[in-house]
């Protein structure tokens, strides 16, 4: 039996977990119990599912239906299996997955401009457009570490981008950086510098990798700085990745069966949820989901009759397989986007950006289920009850990893900078 007592430093180093037999999922299992059947904290790893645009809360999760046309829309609500609570009519399935989940009315900020709201949400800290502060998984990376041959960050495709891209490291530098998953929706899906060519075998890597630390050995004697060390760290993980069974397992999402994909959904957001999960229950720590095309200031009704489907089934495919496999209870699973849309629908049949309403959902990790939190007015254009700020959100996932969002990190040109200025944890979602 594995005692979590025991110095796991030991033998947690890349390529070095195959000697005792264990995965770093094994690890991290172990890792949830102590003395007493007590967690240190109530999640390990978090899914961030981010709805890159901005989802329409009036036509989903927020409907208005005794209000005009030109605000309610064309969607009719629909009873939940949480009495009392009604969602859009395009979401069948996430109406019988309700009773999983924690519904946010009341995500709140008052910036409408994509990039510059997405570096807040994706951070929990007001900067500029080009990202001043680390997103949440960076964080988590730099605070949870590298163990054994799985990143701790993973982006799937990759991170948002709008006309660049968006939740990224920040001052925390390239070593924390997601690591792109790419399409697991393309046909022969393989993960770049985690799926070898057929031709490559483990003496041409190594021979290859002698070639390259003779052109690092020269690039260092040219010039020395945290770039060339950032690369060099990243060749080696990829490299172990390579040679990594559990790596490569991770990732290969043709192990599923055709039946839970297609539950999933034939899309890519519906095979980048699958992915995620995969991805948690081999030990990554924060998962990104991203899946935009939200922003819809014209033809909205055209566009969420082809995006509300794929979203229904592929994120109640994630939180009911999360559920059934017992991982939610150490899973935190979070949806939203950079804002909310406009009450009122526009010239073009659209509706515009909208920091002031929005809506989140929780799942996971002691997430009270089947819960309501936060109102906005009739219209829909403002939180009237419990406001949930960018800043409370993170503040929430970095509670439920056991990360202290007070604590102060350190700048290159040394400057101590909290991880969170500002943030209260979400008390009524667990």
């Amino acid at each position: 039996m594995f005692d979590i007592n025991f110095n796991r430093r030991s033998f947690l180093r890349v390529g070095g977990l195959s000697a005792f037999s264990l995965s770093l999922a094994d690890v991290l299992r172990a890792e949830r119990k102590l003395p007493g059947g007590k967690s240190k904290h109530r999640a390990q790893s978090v899914i961030l599912v981010y709805l890159g645009g901005g989802m329409s809360h009036h036509d989903t999760f927020d409907l208005k239906p005794e209000q005009p046309a030109e605000i309610r829309g064309k969607y009719k609500p629909m009873d939940s299996n949480v009495p009392g609570l009604q969602i859009g009519e395009l979401l069948p399935m996430m109406a019988k997955t309700m009773d999983k989940v924690s519904l946010i009315r009341s995500g709140s900020h008052n910036n409408d401009h994509h990039e510059t709201a997405t570096n807040w949400v994706m951070s929990g800290r007001f900067g500029s457009a080009f990202g001043d502060f680390p997103a949440i998984g960076a964080v988590v990376a730099h605070e949870t570490g590298f163990r054994g041959t799985m990143p701790p960050y993973v982006s799937v495709p990759r991170n948002p981008s709008f006309t660049w891209e968006l939740g990224k490291s920040a001052f925390l530098g390239g070593r924390y950086e997601s690591f792109k998953a790419g399409d697991p929706n393309d046909k022969n899906y393989k993960v770049q510098d985690v799926s070898p060519a057929d031709a490559m075998t483990t003496r041409k890597i190594e021979r290859r990798g002698r070639l390259l630390d003779a052109v690092d050995g020269l690039a260092r004697q040219v010039q020395s700085n945290d770039q060339i060390n950032t690369y060099d760290e990243f060749r080696q993980r990829a490299s172990a990745m390579i040679l990594s069974g559990e790596a490569r397992k991770a990732f290969a999402i043709d192990e599923e069966s055709e039946k839970l994909r297609d539950r999933y959904g034939r899309t890519t957001f519906g095979q980048s949820c699958l992915l995620a999960r995969r991805l948690v229950e081999s030990g990554v720590r924060f998962v990104t989901v991203n899946y935009g095309g939200w922003d819809h200031h014209g033809k909205i009704f055209e566009g969420l009759d082809r995006k509300l489907p794929e979203f229904d089934r592929g994120f109640s495919s994630l939180v009911n397989d999360l559920t059934e496999r017992g991982l939610i209870s150490d899973t935190l699973v979070v949806c939203m986007g950079e804002f909310g849309r406009t009450p009122k629908i526009n010239k073009d049949a659209g509706r515009d950006h909208w920091g002031q309403a929005g809506s989140l959902l929780f799942a996971g990790a002691g997430v009270k289920p089947g819960n309501v939190i936060g109102a906005t007015d009739k219209q829909g254009a403002y939180a009237t009850k419990r406001p949930v700020s960018p800043a409370d959100v993170a503040y929430t996932v970095f509670d439920s990893l056991g990360i202290d969002p007070r604590k102060q990190l350190v700048t290159p040109d040394g400057r101590p900078i909290e991880i969170l200025d500002q943030g209260e944890l979400v008390k009524e979602l667990f």
